[in-house]
Order: structure tokens, then C-alpha cells, then sequence
């Protein structure tokens, strides 16, 4: 089977007025359909950069990139890829189904269309019920849902995430973990996650890509040994345990890199 992205010696440097500034450097990975693929590093090492790369918001100034078999741009128009960023950006005067319906009224979709899928979406998300409020109505997990609730809308095959939890307590992160891993396997989704989480990283994912410091490099992929059942007391096993090690000695070995 085609890899869904395929990233073979892909560099990225912005031109600024202070410099150029090289967010990526040679940055070989293979993402498989139905991969729950997680980005981890230190703040600034271009795990966003690389995700926003797959999405055509940033283009690669060395390699190459395909999503699906195409370009990135050529998969954007082909409405590929569903994006969650980290806040949720719901609009605060429409609805939580109008929020959700935005996406599909500008695809053109029907008006029957439009409200079979929102209601599908808000039952995937556990906010059956919930159409109706408006954002300021709602906690900032159940925004967070809403937001993942508008990427999945379209039904696109991949779900790209930009560090969607980082600014939840630990409670509302945990359960919202629950969540997605039980979305991600009723949906079949193909999933990039970046986040600055180990715990977070070694639970949600079946491979886990270690960045460095700028410019962004990786420094290890490991595939995840645990099963795709995984209840929140996985993370107390050995199992869990000697991954999240591995992840830590990757990221203290990207900083040996001479930057």
C-alpha cells in the first residue's frame, strides 16, 4: 500500500530580515494509512513546521513531500487532510453546528448533507445535544471537541493536530486522550499529533517521531509495541515505561547535534 506521506530529505528555511532561519533539515519519514503518528520535541525544533508542510501551509525549500501520492497543495484541493489547531477558533456568533457546518457550506454542500454529517460528528466527539450552544456556552475540552468535530466534518482520511491539548489541565487532557484513541479506531483515521508530551506521545501513538533542536531533525522513530486497546492504566506498566524512556534518551540526544 502507498504511503499516505512520504518525506525524503525535506528541508525547510524561512528568509528573514535578520537571516535565514533553517527550521528543518533532512527530515526522512514514511507514514502508512491508518498511522497515529506523534511529533515530539523542544519548543522551536519544527515539529509544527513539518505538520503545517504536510497541509501546503508551508512549503519545503529542499526534498521532497507527497500526501496520498501528490503534492501537498494537489492534496489540500483534493480535501485530503482535516487540521485541529491549538486553540479551538470556533466562532463565538455561530453555533457549535453552525462552527462545524462552516467547512461544508463553503464546500457546497446540501443543507440535508450539511446536518447528517454534523449530527454524525457531534455523536463521534460525545457532544450529541450540544448544536445549539454557542462556544461561550461550552468548557474548553468541549471547544476542543467542536474543533475536532469541524476537521472530521468533510470526512477527509487524515486528521492533522497541532498540539490540540496543550492548554487543558491534566483531567480534561487525560479524558480527551480516551477520546481520541477511541475516535481514531472507529474512524480509521490516519493521524499526525504534535505535541510536547511524553506521556501523552508514547499513550496516543502507534510511532512516535523524536525532533531535535532547530533545525529540526529526527532523531529517532519508534513504533509503539502497545496495543491499540489502551486503557489510561497502561501508563503505569513496564511497557509504557521503557518507551517513554526511549523517547526521553532521543530528545537528550538531539541536543547533541552541533546547531
Amino acid at each position: 500500500m502507498a504511503p499516505v506521506v512520504e518525506a525524503r530529505g525535506v528541508g525547510l528555511t524561512f528568509q528573514t530580515a535578520d537571516g535565514p532561519v533553517h527550521a528543518l533539515k533532512d527530515v526522512n519519514l514514511t507514514i502508512a494509512k491508518g498511522d497515529f503518528v506523534s511529533f515530539i520535541g523542544p519548543s522551536g525544533c519544527g515539529k509544527t513546521t513539518f505538520l503545517r508542510a504536510i497541509a501546503a501551509l508551508e512549503a519545503p525549500t529542499e526534498g521532497s513531500l507527497t500526501v496520498n501520492g501528490m503534492t501537498p497543495d494537489a492534496a489540500r484541493r483534493a480535501r485530503a487532510y482535516g487540521y485541529v489547531f491549538q486553540a479551538a477558533g470556533l466562532y463565538p456568533w455561530r453555533t457549535i453546528a453552525g462552527n462545524v457546518k462552516l467547512p461544508l457550506e463553503i464546500m457546497g454542500f446540501s443543507k440535508a448533507e450539511q446536518n447528517a454529517r454534523v449530527e454524525k460528528v457531534l455523536e463521534l466527539v460525545e457532544l450529541t445535544g450540544f448544536g445549539k450552544k454557542f462556544p461561550w456556552q461550552l468548557s474548553g475540552g468541549m471547544q476542543q471537541r467542536a474543533s475536532i468535530a469541524r476537521a472530521l466534518a468533510f470526512d477527509a482520511d487524515i486528521l492533522l493536530m497541532d498540539e490540540p491539548f496543550g492548554a487543558l489541565d491534566e483531567i480534561v487532557r487525560d479524558r480527551l486522550n480516551e477520546e481520541l484513541l477511541k475516535l481514531w479506531n472507529n474512524t480509521g483515521k490516519t493521524i499526525g499529533f504534535v505535541t510536547h508530551s511524553i506521556p501523552e506521545a508514547v499513550y496516543l501513538s502507534t510511532k512516535i517521531v523524536v525532533m531535535s533542536p532547530r533545525p529540526g531533525r529526527i532523531t529517532d522513530v519508534i513504533e509503539s509495541p502497545l496495543p491499540r486497546e489502551r486503557p489510561l492504566e497502561i501508563r503505569d506498566t513496564p511497557a509504557f515505561m521503557a518507551i517513554a524512556h526511549r523517547v526521553r534518551e532521543g530528545l537528550r540526544a538531539g541536543h547533541s547535534y552541533d546547531v
